[in-house]
C-alpha cells in the first residue's frame, strides 16, 4: 500500500542541497525517478506520479536551483556533469537497490548521462519528449537559439538587476494564454495544469536559467544510446516544436530493443495533454518489461 509523500533534502555530487519528495510502496518491485525539464519543478509529472504510484515507488527532485533546492556554491557549475552527478546522488540516496529513471525534456539529457556515468543500478528508462543533446541547435528546426544564447547570457551577467526585475515580473498568466494560443501546447489542455510551470519560471534566477541551457546545449549522450541494455521506452508528441519527433525516432532506432510511442496531435507536454494514453502506455511497459515474474 502506498504512503503519504515524505520529503527531505538529499546532497548533490557537490554538496548542494537537493530536494526530494518521496512515496513509498512498501508492496512495489520498482521505484521511478522522476527528471524534470529545465526550469519546471515537477508541473509536467501532476498525473503520471499518482498514475504510477499503484505499482511502484515514486521520487521526485528538483535540479539545482531550481524549486526549493540550493543554488550551487558556484555558480557556473550548473552543466550536465553536475545534474548527472546530482542525479547519481538522488539514485544512490532513495533508490540503492536500482531505479527505472524517467526524464522529461532535459531529464531526458541528464538522465542518459547518468545511465553513461553509472549504469548500474539503473532497471529501466522512459524518456518523455526529449533528445540525447544539443537541445539548442535543435529547438524550433534550428540552431538560432544555440547562436542567441551567448550573447543573451553576456548581456544579463553585465545587467544582473535589470535582467532580474524584467524576468520576474513576466506575468505568468499572459504567458500560459500565448502557450495556448499559439498552438506550443494542445488548445485543450486545462490553464490551471500549466500555471505552475509559468509561475515557478519567473522565479528562477536567470542567469543561472540560460548556463544551465547553454551548457546542456553543447553536449550530447547520442554515443550512450548503442551502449544502452535495459528495457528503454521513448514517448514523442507528433506536433512537439521544441523537440522534434524525428530527434525520438533517432533515439529509438539507436537503442537496442527501445519502444516507441508517438502521440498523436501530441507537443512537448502529453503526460498532460494525453494522461490516459500516457498512463496506459508507461504502465503496460513497467508491467510486461520491468515487473513481470
Amino acid at each position: 500500500m502506498m504512503t503519504a509523500w515524505s520529503e527531505r533534502f538529499v546532497p548533490g555530487c557537490d554538496g548542494t542541497r537537493l530536494y526530494t519528495r518521496e512515496r513509498a510502496n512498501p508492496g512495489a518491485r520498482a521505484t521511478v525517478v522522476l527528471c524534470d525539464g529545465i526550469a519546471c519543478d515537477g508541473f509536467i509529472w501532476r498525473y503520471l506520479e499518482n498514475d504510477l504510484a499503484d505499482l511502484a515507488s515514486i521520487v521526485h527532485w528538483n535540479y539545482r536551483g531550481h524549486g526549493r533546492s540550493g543554488t550551487p556554491d558556484d555558480p557556473t557549475r550548473v552543466g550536465m556533469d553536475a545534474l548527472a552527478g546530482d542525479l547519481d546522488a538522488i539514485r544512490r540516496a532513495t533508490a540503492p537497490e536500482g531505479a527505472v529513471l524517467v526524464g522529461h525534456s532535459l531529464g531526458c539529457q541528464v538522465v542518459l548521462e547518468s545511465y553513461r556515468s553509472r549504469p548500474e543500478g539503473v532497471a529501466g528508462i522512459v524518456l518523455i519528449c526529449g533528445a540525447p543533446g544539443r537541445v539548442t541547435h535543435s529547438f524550433k528546426g534550428s540552431d538560432a537559439l544555440a547562436r542567441a544564447l551567448p550573447k543573451l547570457l553576456e548581456r544579463v551577467e553585465r545587467h544582473p538587476v535589470l535582467a532580474r526585475a524584467v524576468w520576474a515580473n513576466l506575468p505568468p498568466g499572459a504567458a500560459t494564454k500565448v502557450a495556448l494560443a499559439t498552438g506550443e501546447v494542445d488548445a485543450g489542455v486545462n490553464p490551471d495544469d500549466l500555471l505552475p510551470y509559468m509561475e515557478h519560471v519567473t522565479s528562477l534566477d536567470v542567469a543561472l536559467f540560460l548556463r544551465m541551457l547553454a551548457a546542456a546545449g553543447e553536449v550530447t549522450a547520442e554515443d550512450v544510446l548503442p551502449q544502452i541494455r535495459v528495457p528503454t521506452l521513448i514517448v514523442a508528441g507528433e506536433l512537439d516544436s521544441f523537440t522534434p519527433p524525428h530527434l525520438a525516432r533517432s533515439m529509438a532506432s539507436a537503442i537496442p530493443g527501445a519502444e516507441l510511442m508517438l502521440v498523436e496531435g501530441g507537443t512537448h507536454v502529453v503526460p498532460i495533454e494525453r494522461r490516459e494514453a500516457v498512463r496506459a502506455r508507461v504502465t503496460a511497459f513497467l508491467e510486461e518489461r520491468l515487473l513481470r515474474s
